[in-house]
């Protein structure tokens, strides 16, 4: 039978967010139900609130996210009622142009649930990221499911279905950093910091934190900085510059993604480096540079999507890094709050007061 339980939604752009009662269906073909043991606070859940993704409203919010799985539809082997898993936006097709060229990090034709969620009034939801995790239990497709050990915690596994896997993955994936390597990176959120932490375990020498807040580069200097600049009295590339012997970064992520500082990540890179956008712009937002530049620099200019990863692959690998104490993810959680605190974990991460709050359930 269907469950009523309770989640989080934003009814409107701009709106506070509200805990209502939702209805879940029973998991149909290649579905799951999963029972929601954490869920962090992700600034893409305040991009949907905002009307920053799309206006497909009333949105169910939340999605990085770790649980239990409570059931599974007809034909659904990935999984079993009682794995622990962590939530993700990428189910990966195994049949599209992209998994079939043996690049399924790409995969074009992710899936998500097929029956919707809704109010009890009948109202169909919008599910974050096809997950939507602010809730007691959610219905995913089964391929959002991916099993890990279960002596991880909760809430600090769950954190790799989003910003953790994003920074990580930019740098590593994406960036492709390598031992010896120098690196810089942009803007010290949870994103930048966890960007930091991935090239720290690869082996980059130097690690060169850039943010204008002080007190996150200082966090950044626990995940791995070497040095750290303060952009907000100080250009960030001569920094670089004079941090790297003049020449620059090897690899630039930049985790902010606006246009002023994708032109630092640009010119802060060495001849023939490599610069990753992870931060998230917005549709208005454009960046101009000359062509010539970008001919005369050479390397490499790449966006790094969900960075780059394959969940099968990379959050067991993560996981299991994390148990052996090589990968500190409960240093990303700042604090953990009742799922009724969403809006004020929202003004916190507003205030840049938390690296990520996590909802525990």
């Amino acid at each position: 039978m269907p469950s009523t339980v309770k989640g989080v939604i934003a009814r409107r752009r701009g709106a506070e967010v509200e805990l209502v009662d939702i209805v879940v269906p029973d998991p149909g073909p290649g579905e799951a139900v999963v029972r929601v043991e954490a869920c962090g606070v992700c600034h893409t859940d305040l991009h949907y609130r905002e009307g920053g993704i799309n206006d497909e409203f009333p949105f169910l919010l939340g999605h990085e996210a770790a649980g239990t799985v409570e059931a599974v539809g007809e034909g659904v082997t990935e999984v079993e009622p009682g794995d622990f898993v962590i939530l993700n936006w990428r189910a990966v097709c195994g049949q599209c142009r992209a998994c079939a060229k043996g690049e399924p990090w790409y995969c074009f034709n992710t899936a998500n649930a097929t029956q919707k969620m809704t109010l009890t009034d009948g109202t169909e939801l919008s599910p974050a990221l096809g997950i939507g995790a602010f809730i007691e239990k959610t219905l995913v497709a089964a391929g959002q499911c991916t099993k890990v050990d279960r002596e991880a915690s909760a809430t600090a596994a769950g954190l790799l279905g989003c910003g953790i896997m994003a920074g990580f993955g930019a740098a590593v994936n994406t960036g492709g950093v390598r031992r010896g390597d120098s690196v810089a990176v942009i803007g010290c959120g949870g994103v930048g910091d966890a960007a930091i932490a991935g090239a720290a375990l690869a082996g980059a020498t130097t690690i060169i934190a850039v943010d204008v807040d002080d007190r996150k580069l200082e966090i950044a200097t626990g995940f791995g900085a070497t040095h750290t600049v303060n952009s907000s009295g100080r250009d960030p590339v001569v920094a670089i510059q004079e941090l790297t012997d003049g020449f620059g970064a090897d690899l630039v992520v930049d985790a902010v993604g606006r246009p002023e500082t994708y032109k630092q990540a640009f010119y802060a890179r060495d001849l023939a480096g490599t610069v990753v956008l992870v931060g998230v712009p917005t549709p208005e937002m454009t960046v101009e540079l000359p062509l010539l530049d970008v001919f005369g620099r050479g390397g490499s200019l790449k966006s790094s999507w969900y960075g780059d990863c394959l969940p099968s692959r990379d959050f067991p690998m993560l996981i299991d890094l994390y148990r052996q104490g090589r990968f500190d993810l409960d240093a990303f959680v700042t604090e953990t709050i009742g799922i009724d605190d969403v809006e004020g974990a929202f003004s916190k991460m507003e205030r840049g007061e938390v690296l990520r709050s996590v909802v525990v359930l």
